[in-house]
């Protein structure tokens, strides 16, 4: 399985950016997909994960109420709404595709990963 990752860029702090993310196979709408991130000298960290079929989603609280996950698995694809974006969350975010249809933070769960999109906020 392929993942990759796209939409990435450079805003002001208080803009939105949308993620998107495309597997390379249709059995991907069979799995969780997670997105986390690893900014300049931090350890990766969880994002945001949704279920198989997007009945269930799970956030990082630093990032609860402001992104927002979805998939479309007809597309393949997986997407990560991000709104009033901060410098904090600056950041290389990567998708990944569960080993089961959970949506889970632990990034060991996790069999696939994409190569990652920049993500830069400035204030």
């Amino acid at each position: 399985v392929q993942l990759q990752a796209s939409g990435g860029g450079s805003v002001q702090a208080g803009g939105s950016l949308r993620l998107s993310c495309v597997a390379s196979r249709r059995t991907s709408s069979n799995n969780g997909m997670g997105w986390f991130r690893r900014a300049p000298g931090k350890e990766r960290e969880f994002v945001a994960g949704i279920t198989w079929n997007g009945s269930s989603t799970s956030y990082a609280d630093s990032v609860k109420g402001r992104f927002t996950i979805s998939r479309d698995n007809a597309k393949n694809t997986v997407y990560l709404q991000m709104n009033n974006l901060k410098p904090e969350d600056t950041a290389v975010y990567y998708c990944a595709q569960n080993r089961w249809a959970a949506a889970g933070s632990d990034p060991q769960r996790y069999a696939y990963w994409g190569r990652g999109t920049q993500v830069t906020v400035s204030s």
